[in-house]
């Protein structure tokens, strides 16, 4: 495995992040002890979820999954990069009008508070805001996440789906307040979905923010398994193959002429962007964990992130430069 700090930060994070939201979901949690085991043992040491995860009623269900994954014991806690979010509605009727999606001061503390005890955790290392919330000021945020970093609750600040300019704003705001800011921003990015090339990513990496890709591989799209509607996959669910069957069949031609899978190469082609931290691999099973370990090993040459680029072609660079002079 390699590694690599997050963002401006000093904290050393592997170059594939596990990403936790079919636990309890789509995968038992006997199956996601397995994979949680088998990851660690791989090297990987950054894992993601979020306190909604598991969806609906059983929101929450994830986080305590992984919680009891921590009480095993043998160090698993202390080898854990561990990231969770915190925007979405718990259904507790105690939050009252409060729990609506959203961030607040008072949300946060609740919430942040939820995780901990469903984690069976004092501390997560990177709390990021699930989404951005316009409605409350910099001032109500900052303030509160430095009083949970002062309480050593939390440690890092990230973000997620935020545009290019929530990323200045949220920096502008935190040096007001001299803290570090943001230190990761968490994005769908893929060879099908590459408009934060235009701004997010420019700006991450202009401002030392991390960039974490969820969704690397579009739902499945990207897997290799879209045509074949593999049952409990996601393609099974994705109904849009026919409008990307061309781009695919050539893609995974190029795939079959390198020897690699389309799932790593579409992972490594994610990782390779030099913004990017870490894409999040979100295994079923331990079979499609193993899979995806050998991504950091591949490295594609100028003549075929060229056809990548002919195949799935991009907004065409930075703004504004794609699009004027």
């Amino acid at each position: 495995m390699k590694y690599t700090t997050l963002g401006r930060s000093g904290l050393k994070v592997s170059k594939l992040c596990l990403g936790t939201m079919n636990f309890g979901v789509s995968t038992d949690e006997k199956e996601s002890f397995r994979i949680m085991d088998a990851a660690l043992d791989a090297g990987i040491n950054f894992f993601d979820t979020a306190n909604i995860y598991g969806w609906g009623e059983n929101s929450g269900r994830t986080e305590e999954i992984i919680g009891k994954w921590f009480a095993q014991g043998g160090n698993r806690r202390e080898k854990v990069v561990l990231a969770t979010k915190v925007y979405g509605n718990m259904s507790d009727p105690l939050d009252g009008p409060n729990g609506e999606v959203g961030l607040s001061a008072y949300k946060i503390r609740r919430h942040l508070e939820g995780s901990l005890r469903r984690l069976q955790t004092d501390h997560i290392e990177l709390y990021q805001m699930h989404h951005v919330d316009r409605g409350v000021s910099w001032d109500e945020l900052w303030e509160a996440f430095h009083i949970h970093q002062l309480q050593g609750k939390i440690g890092y600040i990230g973000s997620s789906n935020f545009a290019g300019r929530d990323l200045v704003k949220a920096q502008y705001e935190a040096k007001n307040h001299h803290m570090l800011g943001l230190v990761s921003e968490q994005h769908k990015y893929n060879l099908l979905c590459r408009l934060p090339e235009l701004e997010v990513l420019p700006a991450a990496e202009e401002l030392g923010i991390g960039v974490v890709a969820w969704s690397p591989l579009e739902g499945g799209l990207l897997g290799g398994n879209a045509s074949k509607k593999v049952p409990g996959s996601r393609t099974e669910k994705n109904t849009r193959y026919e409008q990307y069957a061309k781009q695919l069949d050539e893609f995974a031609t190029l795939c079959r002429e390198l020897g690699e899978t389309e799932a790593n190469v579409a992972l490594a082609w994610t990782l390779a962007h030099p913004a990017m931290t870490a894409p999040i691999i979100g295994p079923r099973t331990l079979e499609q964990l193993e899979g995806a370990l050998r991504v950091c090993e591949i490295e594609l040459d100028e003549a075929v992130l060229k056809r990548l680029d002919e195949i799935f072609p991009g907004p065409g660079g930075a703004a504004p430069q794609a699009y004027a002079w």
